[in-house]
């Protein structure tokens, strides 16, 4: 079956307001917001452009819907370790897990994640940039918290964070790519969601362990 055909009997199934999220997430992954349409978002979604408006008032609000799905269901997952999870190497594998598997439930937003910041992430709301910045709050308290007990070197979280999310976006959006090319790329076709999080996780804690990977 077609990816296009299996796309729109999804969708199908759907209720209204999530039929339009579903075919936004796919437009804004395919053209970013600038390039997005909300005809066309309306057409895959199979209602008229007036609904798209009743759901969610404008294009930028169901672009900062599609973004708050992603970052909320992290910020989530993020926020249980912490309250769980005493050892800082703990939340830290945690937070990769966290962006990991979210990530790979959304296929389309590494994709819109990855153009958003190459535009300067102008179009991120208040919302979103505050839930952004508690995920990084958890962060910063993991490494503090390492480094007052000796099990880390001091680092900045933001680098801790930004190493961390950086390869994870690059593993799931080039995972089309890798497909494609899997006979020039034999060593990377065949990676799964598990290598990916135990390499990122490895990579994170010998950093701020101040080892040598």
């Amino acid at each position: 079956m077609k990816t296009a055909t299996r796309s729109k009997r999804r969708l199908a199934g759907l209720g209204t307001r999530d039929r339009l999220f579903a075919a936004a997430a796919t437009e804004f992954a395919a053209r970013g917001f600038a390039g997005a349409n909300v005809d066309r978002i309306a057409l895959a979604a199979r209602v008229n452009k007036a609904m798209l408006y009743y759901h969610f008032k404008s294009k930028a609000g169901l672009y900062q819907e599609v973004l708050k799905d992603m970052f909320q269901a992290v910020a989530g997952r993020v926020g249980d370790a912490a309250a769980t999870r005493s050892d800082p190497a703990e939340r830290i594998k945690a937070l990769v897990e966290a962006i990991a598997r979210e990530a790979e439930a959304r296929p389309h937003f590494p994709a819109i994640w990855l153009r958003e910041i190459a535009e300067g992430g102008g179009h991120v709301d208040k919302e979103n940039l505050g839930i952004i910045a508690k995920v990084l709050g958890h962060v910063a308290a993991a490494v503090q918290e390492g480094v007052a007990t000796r099990r880390f070197k001091p680092a900045n979280p933001l680098f801790i964070q930004l190493g961390i999310v950086g390869p994870l976006l690059m593993f799931f959006a080039t995972a089309p790519m890798r497909r494609r090319a899997s006979q020039q790329l034999a060593f990377a076709a065949d990676l799964t969601t598990e290598q990916i999080i135990a390499h990122v996780q490895r990579v994170a804690l010998l950093t701020l362990e101040g080892k040598s990977a």
